[in-house]
């Protein structure tokens, strides 16, 4: 019998990976949105499997010390999607999100250790510093933002924690006719501003006017995308040198990231000059750019990317560094070709689904000293930290960033070195 729209009370208990907590009622598991651990609630079903349900808290009957009032009037159960932490302190979200990557690493890789998750610079209130906002359009040409897990659409006025340089366009104050989505984007060092659009049709009509100037830029099935007027994306400062990204491409969207995590995977690496690094899935070519300035002329950095856009982006951003080769290509069928090749250091920041069992035994071959692995999925980045502990790699470092406040998400940089030499700096420091 189905329980979809039946509500009881819960006690929870924790929080769970993807903005959810977790308790019981009864012999089933629930997890549970817009709560917070230690709270007891009313819940009401939204999903249901063999294994567990899912649900919101629709009434909170005992209330957390941790829970705040959202600042966000579009946040709550059954509305917009897009933040899932708006009702917890700040402070609180961190702890949380530690707690999460913790548990990740314990449970998929068997790595015990605390994580204290580090806020980034410039966002004190943990809102306006999203660059990049996809607002998807109602069949009445509103934008809005997902509900969670639905199609449906939330119409919303603005988006809270969008960057200022996004709600300057005023995408959700005209009507987008024949449009499915609009992505707004906005550099987070320059004026520059673009919107992707995608038509419901082969056709692109005639578009609104938005309060703040920016390029426009469609979006074809399949995602390639095309200018349409003005510049094919945005520019970016970071440690002294300019970016072009695609407008459509992938780029930190919290202002203080880019700049962060370089200074982290440096770091983590600590380059020396004449080395060779290899940085995989490079987007853009900010890690890129930044092991090149350390390694020097003497040394060499090979990138690969997959996407077309950004490996344009990448070759024309680093065209002063002739140290640099970036390659377009799949990851694992270049690590493939590079069987041969030995790198000194090895950065890689993949997408959401990690690299997998074939490149990081691709990668172990190479023999790196170090290894820094940029990841936004801490259940991924377990896995893959395992297969690299059975291919002779061990965690030695491990930072996490508050990098998307307000939601689940999270930034996490692990450091890696080969288990014979971790353990010889272990013994190192243990003498001094």
């Amino acid at each position: 019998m189905s329980l979809v729209g039946n509500e009881f009370e819960l006690t929870v208990d924790d929080v769970a990976h993807g903005g959810w907590c977790v308790g019981r009622h009864g012999d089933q598991v629930v997890f549970v949105r817009h709560t917070l651990p230690g709270e007891r609630v009313r819940v009401r079903v939204t999903e249901q499997t063999t294994r567990f349900l899912r649900g919101e808290a629709v009434e909170v009957l005992t209330a957390s010390p941790d829970r705040v009032e959202a600042p966000c009037v579009f946040s709550g159960p059954g509305m917009c999607g897009g933040c899932d932490w708006q009702h917890a302190s700040l402070e609180s979200q961190r702890r949380m999100k530690g707690r999460v990557v913790a548990d990740q690493l314990s449970r998929i890789a068997g790595i015990d250790r605390e994580v204290e998750v580090e806020e980034l610079p410039g966002t004190p209130d943990g809102l306006g510093w999203r660059t990049r906002v996809r607002f998807a359009v109602d069949e009445d040409g509103n934008a809005g933002l997902r509900r969670h897990r639905s199609h449906d659409i939330e119409p919303v006025d603005r988006c809270l924690i969008a960057h200022p340089g996004v709600t300057e366009l005023g995408v959700t104050e005209v009507k987008w006719e024949g449009v499915k989505d609009v992505e707004a984007v906005a550099s987070a060092t320059r004026a520059d501003r673009a919107v992707v659009v995608t038509p419901t049709t082969a056709k692109l009509g005639a578009l609104p006017e938005l309060k703040a100037s920016s390029a426009v830029l469609r979006r074809f099935k399949g995602g390639r995308v095309q200018s349409v007027r003005g510049r094919k994306g945005v520019r970016e400062d970071v440690s002294g040198r300019e970016y072009r990204v695609g407008a459509g491409g992938f780029w930190q969207v919290h202002p203080a990231a880019p700049e962060t995590l370089s200074a982290a995977v440096l770091a983590g690496l600590e380059p020396k000059p004449g080395e060779t690094a290899l940085d995989l899935y490079c987007g853009a070519g900010l890690f890129t750019g930044a092991l090149a300035e350390a390694v020097g002329a003497e040394g060499r950095v090979m990138g690969v990317e997959n996407g077309e856009h950004a490996v344009r982006d990448a070759q024309y951003n680093l065209k002063d560094l002739p140290q640099v080769r970036v390659e377009r290509a799949d990851v694992v069928k270049q690590m493939r070709e590079w069987a041969d090749v030995r790198a000194d250091i090895v950065a890689l920041d993949p997408p959401r689904a990690g690299v997998g069992v074939e490149v990081v035994r691709k990668i172990a071959g190479m023999k790196p000293r170090r290894i820094a692995y940029v990841s936004c999925d801490p259940a991924t980045l377990a896995r893959d930290l395992a297969e690299f502990g059975r291919s002779g790699y061990r965690l030695v470092d491990l930072r996490a960033f508050d990098a998307f406040p307000m939601t689940h998400h999270i930034e996490c940089l692990a450091v890696l070195e080969p288990v014979k030499l971790a353990r010889r700096h272990r013994e190192a420091a243990e003498t001094e």
